[in-house]
């Protein structure tokens, strides 16, 4: 069985441009507004990846590119649970 380990990919990003990659990814052209009055969790999400990279792995695929393919995967597994 394949399963999907999430790692980091070596640089931080911030909610707001995971929003963005995300949006840009599904095709969703409105506007993405936060709470600032409400903050929930943190600002940036950064996952070290330092002990795999010593052990001489590396990220194969972008962010962007991770998040095209995630999407196409869901998109398909829920047309086809649809039918």
């Amino acid at each position: 069985m394949q399963s999907h380990i999430n790692v980091g990919f070596g640089r931080d990003i911030s909610i707001a441009e995971l929003a963005q990659a995300v949006a840009l990814c599904v095709g969703y052209a409105g506007q993405i507004v936060f709470d600032a009055t409400k903050p929930d969790g943190v600002a940036r999400e950064w996952i070290d990846s330092g002990r795999l990279n010593s052990l001489g792995w590396k990220p194969k695929v972008q962010l962007e590119d991770g998040l095209k393919l995630a999407y196409l995967h869901f998109s398909r597994s829920s047309h086809s649970s649809a039918n």
